[in-house]
């Protein structure tokens, strides 16, 4: 009796864990990538060292997602961040724990990863089939019966769709996926930017470009009612504001300057101190220094790059004395350094998004196997899902995952499942 043949699209992340794992089951994998080779996405991953998973729990992991999160939870219970781990240690690739719960490979280079998973999937006899892009599914009677590609038809007995989304598009996520799917019944959750850095209403000050702030604190105002605050590192663009503070606030932004809603940011930059001691230092700052400008002052207080802004916005007068400053003008510093307020007019594009928000709607794909439960013999699998995670590995663990799960589950693996 022949193998059933199975075939993967797409060669990111979910497609190679995908590929080598429904080969583990016996049957004769072909994977097509659309690019010169796989693994372009991965490469570029976490500044070129690849944040491959966290250290967080099953729980937290899921709540990273949001509303959607839970679709994850019988993937996870089968393949999660202890398995991914000791996958690579297996396979040759040390990983260390950094700061945030982080795993990174121990050499600080994501091509290591695609490397590990290429030379995983020669020894299972994968065949990799590179420029290779597909045009459309083959479907009969609702069940899979082939790819059509540029090069020729493949006849196959079931399809892993990893196409992934449409951000960085320059790695070949263009939303063919999408295109592919769609004709076949299934709805997409219309596609935006996610993890995405943000425009800034009027730009930033010249000054601040390349500036990175820690322990400050970004609350989200959408038609001025608070939505999310979160704790951490911001950096200055020149088009605007970037950094995981921003990133992970970026889904709920695109989303309310979709809806044509008014979007602020409020910049704690003394987050560590509340509002009673942070005056207590500036009335101690300024009997201090009584004799000394306010900019100089400034300069104990802030980074250099923030004081010109500072002084612009606050309208004290930078050569007026420390020991002149009147209480007004005191409180005027105070209400600037707990609230720098920013209009957020725009979001940068697909080309500099982390991750597509929206795509194959969830209630069509079977959580237990990753099959599409509209066409029979179809599997869905990473960022095509309408599933999109914070920043800090949690949407590349995704991707691992459901790959994993849709490549065990074609084979009927019991052992694995």
């Amino acid at each position: 009796m022949p193998k059933k043949t199975v075939v993967v699209i797409g060669g990111g992340a979910a497609g190679l864990m995908a590929a080598g794992q429904a080969a583990k089951t016996g049957v004769k994998v072909i994977l097509l990538e659309k690019m010169k080779r796989p693994g372009r996405k991965i490469c570029i991953s976490g500044k070129g060292r690849c944040n491959l998973t966290n250290s967080a729990s099953v729980t937290d992991f899921i709540e990273h997602f949001g509303k959607n999160g839970r679709f994850l939870r019988q993937a996870f219970s089968h393949f999660f961040a202890p398995e991914l781990i000791a996958f690579f240690e297996q396979n040759g690739l040390a990983v260390s724990l950094e700061r945030g719960g982080r795993y990174f490979p121990t050499s600080g280079k994501a091509p290591d990863i695609v490397k590990v998973l290429l030379a995983w999937l020669s020894k299972l006899d994968v065949k990799i089939c590179e420029n290779n892009p597909v045009t459309c599914l083959l479907v009969k009677d609702d069940v899979i019966s082939g790819v059509a590609t540029k090069q020729g038809n493949i006849n196959c007995d079931a399809v892993i769709l990893a196409t992934g989304g449409t951000s960085y598009p320059a790695t070949g996520s263009t939303g063919d996926g999408y295109k592919l799917v769609e004709p076949l019944g299934h709805t997409i959750v219309p596609i935006r930017p996610a993890l995405v850095p943000l425009e800034i209403q009027g730009g930033i000050h010249p000054e601040l470009a390349g500036l990175e702030l820690r322990n400050i604190e970004a609350q989200l105002y959408i038609n001025g009612k608070k939505k999310r605050q979160l704790f951490g590192e911001l950096h200055f663009k020149k088009f605007g504001l970037s950094g995981p503070t921003i990133l992970t606030l970026s889904g709920d932004v695109v989303d309310g300057l979709r809806a044509g809603k008014k979007v602020t940011l409020l910049i704690d930059l003394k987050a560590a101190l509340n509002r009673q001691k942070l005056d207590a230092r500036l009335i101690r700052d300024f009997e201090k220094r009584y004799k000394e400008p306010f900019a100089d002052v400034l300069r104990g207080l802030l980074p250099a790059k923030l004081v010109p802004l500072c002084l612009e916005q606050t309208s004290v007068p930078p050569t007026k004395l420390a020991g002149a400053i009147s209480k007004k003008e005191r409180k005027t510093l105070l209400n600037w350094l707990k609230g720098l307020k920013m209009e957020v007019s725009g979001y940068r594009s697909f080309k500099e998004a982390i991750v597509t928000a929206g795509g194959v709607n969830l209630k069509e794909v079977n959580p237990r196997t990753m099959e599409s439960k509209l066409i029979s013999g179809l599997y869905l699998v990473g960022e095509i899902l309408d599933l999109n995670g914070n920043t800090g590995g949690y949407n590349l663990q995704a991707a691992f995952s459901t790959g994993w799960l849709a490549g065990c589950s074609i084979g009927n693996n019991e052992k694995a499942l």
